[in-house]
């Protein structure tokens, strides 16, 4: 497909730095790979000195494969295409003297950091879960804000800031101990490190000759720090993004740097991208009428190059079950007068407790359905928990598996001996668990917290001993009763079924590992070592497999919706106090959750179906429902209300008999 004039322009810019404006489907990744082609091919540029950046794994991926459908492997060499979040790791990996770590650090996730954060505010707070969420959120915003710990306690503007903040730093002194690192720490780290060492900063600017970053609009203010300090003074860069669809606030994003980049570099060429090739004119006229009540600093009106298309629909229910319900037969119907698939449609939701009872529907009329975001086997604490011990068994080095279990379920070894064991082995520069055998360990922590440690790293050599060379499974089965697990479970879980679940859970994973250590006709038998490799990368598969292309139904949240297309949508819930939100609404946030519904809009290529209830449930009671003020900001003529239909006329009936008919007979033809 040839690219239009602005496309064109976009991609032959190079001579300075490039804000692309990218409405819905108008072919930005298109963009980005032929300018990485055009850098590559015709402008001399090296392979390994160009960077492209995105926000998700699975957009990196396929800008990846898309790259290496255009360029010949040789060309594309040394490329570098990741996340934010990669491409911070890869400069602290590279770095990790300069800023004092030992190379096996420890990667920390949501999980973890919540754990020790528990454990160090178990005085304060006695495991409040608001509590810790405030905590981890502000230490999070802090992190996003390039503010380290003592900047916190000077700028803390109430006892409460200043609690949380003195929390912040005691965390931090913890992570050092540990030689450990968590999310936000990927941006933080570099970001100072590059603002703060010349000499390392030119090395970087030297290695990212030209910086390339997608969805630029979700950018935070320590990803904007980091782009500015990666490109210097030199500026070759292309940012490409939409302030339309800027739908994270929440996560620290702030749309306001698309125009920061401006003021921060006069010399910008601004392009923008309005030709869209997703949706057909009525949805696009519909979403630019919509997203026209927002105030915008850079205005653009999407234009279709499909034809106009069919009406809007808003369908009417009398309650939440009826419109699930609705939304089922809807489809039916739909899907065999059209000849469609399941994967065609979408229902698309502003929060996760809406998709229970679609759920229900589809699974009671048995279609074939997803829903995008649930959680996967092997990311369950549980499941964590005892690959955690058998990453230790199999390599007593590995930190971070160390870390998980060392006081799950609890035997005494708390943060404060923790910190002392790790400062020991950051000292000698040998792993948490080396440290617990070294003889200076009966000098650093008392008797009491001594003995612990040295019996529980012996009783995981003993352990990994008989797995290794004796009855693997029957080691197995032992650890999991040594270590009282399913006490453990039931003290810790919210209910015994939950506590239950979770020891189901436990029990498959020793199911496979079983089949796998004893083999079968079709695989040899493993070692435990080998064991564990195979099921981290099937975690690796399981996460990547989400995106295989199976004939179901789509079923997501508005943000998760964002980047992908779909012929058919129904946009459920269209109603004040859902979309937009109650909260929003309350924080004077209404631009977002707009911002939100035009992502949503934007989605369906050939046929968008709003649906709203005249009542919900909610806490226990029926409420009575109003249609979302976005539904009456729509253009009028383009919608057909349902409920304001006139009767269809015989010759209506008749005509739709027909074309049912004919739909069956191509059916029953194939």
């Amino acid at each position: 497909m040839k690219l239009n004039p602005a496309q064109q322009q976009a991609v032959t810019y190079v001579s300075g730095p490039c804000l692309v404006l990218a409405g819905a489907g108008s072919g930005k990744t298109r963009v980005i790979i032929n300018k990485i082609a055009y850098l590559i091919q015709k402008c001399d540029y090296q392979a390994r000195h160009i960077a492209a950046v995105t926000f998700t794994n699975k957009a990196a991926r396929e800008m990846r494969e898309r790259i290496a459908q255009s360029l010949g492997k040789g060309e594309a060499r040394g490329l570098r295409i990741s996340t934010f979040h990669t491409l911070g790791l890869d400069i602290i990996r590279r770095e990790h003297k300069v800023l004092g770590l030992k190379p096996g650090f420890s990667l920390f996730d949501d999980q973890d950091s919540l754990a020790l954060l528990k454990e160090l505010t178990e005085d304060e707070y006695d495991n409040d879960k608001d509590l810790l969420q405030q905590l981890t959120s502000r230490i999070g915003q802090w992190k996003n804000d390039l503010v380290m710990p003592d900047k916190a306690i000077a700028l803390a503007r109430d006892p409460g800031e200043r609690e949380q903040a003195e929390m912040y730093s005691r965390y931090r002194e913890h992570m050092v101990a540990y030689n450990a690192l968590d999310f936000d720490d990927l941006i933080m780290m570099p970001t100072l490190l590059l603002a703060q060492n010349q000499e390392v900063r030119e090395r970087w600017q030297n290695r990212i000759r030209y910086l390339l970053v997608d969805e630029y609009q979700d950018t935070n203010t320590s990803q904007y720090q980091l782009v500015k300090l990666l490109v210097g003074e030199r500026a070759r860069f292309t940012v490409v993004g939409d302030d339309d669809q800027s739908i994270y606030s929440w996560r620290g994003a702030k749309p306001q740097n698309l125009v920061l980049l401006g003021k921060d570099f006069p010399q910008l060429q601004l392009i923008k991208l309005e030709e869209n090739y997703r949706s057909c004119g009525r949805i696009l006229k519909a979403a630019n009428i919509l997203i026209d009540n927002n105030p915008h600093v850079y205005d653009k009106t999407l234009r279709a190059n499909l034809q106009y298309g069919e009406s809007i629909k808003v369908i009417s229910a009398n309650n939440d079950d009826h419109e699930a319900e609705r939304v089922v037969a809807t489809l039916i119907r739909h899907k065999f007068i059209n000849h469609a698939k399941y994967k065609d449609y979408a229902i698309l939701y502003r929060g996760n407790h809406q998709s229970r009872l679609f759920e229900k529907a589809l699974m009671t009329n048995r279609i074939p359905y997803k829903i995008s975001g649930g959680t996967s086997f092997f990311s369950r604490a549980e499941i964590k928990d005892i690959m955690a011990y058998l990453r230790v068994l199999v390599n007593p080095d590995d930190d971070n598996a160390f870390l998980r279990i060392c006081n799950v379920p609890k035997r005494g070894m708390g943060p404060a001996t923790l910190e002392k064991i790790g400062h020991l082995a950051n000292r000698k520069q040998i792993s948490l668990f080396a440290a617990c055998f070294d003889p200076e360990i009966e000098q650093r922590l008392p008797p009491q917290a001594a003995q612990t440690a040295m019996i529980f790293a012996r009783w995981l050599v003993e352990l990994g001993d008989r797995a290794e060379r004796g009855d693997t499974i029957a080691a197995l089965r032992d650890m999991v009763r040594q270590i009282n697990y399913e006490d453990f479970l039931y003290d810790t879980s919210p209910s015994p079924k939950a506590a239950e679940m979770r020891m189901k859970n436990v029990s498959e994973l020793y199911k496979w590992i079983t089949a796998m250590v004893e083999g079968d006709d079709l695989e040899e038998p493993m070692t435990l070592k080998e064991v564990v490799t195979r099921l981290t990368l099937r975690d690796m598969m399981e996460r990547s497999n989400e995106d295989e292309e199976l004939d179901q139904v789509q079923m997501m949240t508005l943000h998760a919706s964002k980047g992908l297309e779909f012929p058919y949508v129904f946009l459920v819930g269209a109603e004040e106090g859902l979309l937009p939100h109650q909260s929003s609404i309350d924080e004077g946030n209404v631009e977002e959750e707009r911002r939100l519904a035009y992502v949503g809009i934007t989605r369906a290529q050939q046929e968008l179906m709003f649906t709203l209830c005249k009542e919900r449930r909610q806490y226990g009671e029926q409420i009575k429902c109003e249609p979302s003020r976005f539904l009456l900001e729509l253009p009028q003529d383009d919608l057909e209300w349902e409920e304001r239909k006139a009767p269809a006329t015989a010759e209506q009936r008749n005509s739709k008999g027909k074309t049912n008919i004919a739909a069956l007979r191509a059916m029953l033809n194939k």
